[in-house]
């Protein structure tokens, strides 16, 4: 390792599993009786899905105010299910994780509610045999990407130095701000250019 990183920090969505929220939206419409605009705008357009990947609301609480912007009491079943169709796993990234925890650590840092890790296995069960117990929530932190606490705390929690962790996501703004908090960052555009990455690191060889 010519860099000294001992842990690689994945985002999930759209690194590790293709993350298609328009069929989610899709089927908490169908839940609802109501149209794919009217969700999006009543939980992500209005900034709402910020409260529960902030931790400002507790799963509780981000639950049933869900339902009530929606205009339908969902279950927590429905919404881990709306969730789980909406991902499917990456399996070449998956498969290079699969490499890379030989020679150093792997966790997942993903903008979320803690329910997302709370139901993982249901959601995504390939990420458990790779990463263990080491899969995190922003909620968790009570703060969220980009802001550069969640990557500390999160660095803290782990218990490594920000300058030895390698952080991988999809977004250019999350990438800056792990910059910022001291790690090492890589946007993530395609799994060749991960590759070429983290041969540049000398963490991985190139196929």
């Amino acid at each position: 390792m010519t860099d000294g990183i001992k842990l690689i920090l994945f985002d999930m969505d759209n690194v590790l599993c293709d993350y298609d929220r328009g069929k989610r939206v899709a089927r908490l419409a169908e839940l609802a009786g109501s149209t794919d605009e009217f969700v999006h705008q009543a939980i992500w357009d209005s900034g709402f899905e910020l409260l529960g990947d902030s931790g400002t609301l507790d799963p509780v609480d981000y639950l049933r105010g869900f339902g009530e912007r929606i205009g339908y009491p969902l279950s927590l079943g429905e919404w881990v299910e709306a969730r789980r169709c909406s991902m499917q796993a990456d399996r070449a990234m998956l498969e290079i994780v699969g490499q890379l925890r030989r020679t150093v650590d792997v966790a997942v840092l993903t903008n979320n509610t803690t329910l997302v890790a709370d139901h993982i296995d249901t959601l995504l069960p390939e990420l458990r045999p790779l990463f263990g117990a080491k899969i995190y929530t922003s909620a968790q932190f009570k703060t969220a990407k980009p802001d550069p606490l969640c990557y500390r705390l999160c660095a803290s929690e782990l218990k490594v130095r920000p300058e030895t962790i390698l952080f991988v996501d999809d977004l250019a703004a999350n990438v800056a701000g792990a910059r910022e908090a001291g790690l090492f960052a890589h946007h993530h555009t395609s799994v060749e250019t991960f590759r070429q990455a983290l041969a540049g690191h000398g963490l991985l060889r190139e196929q």
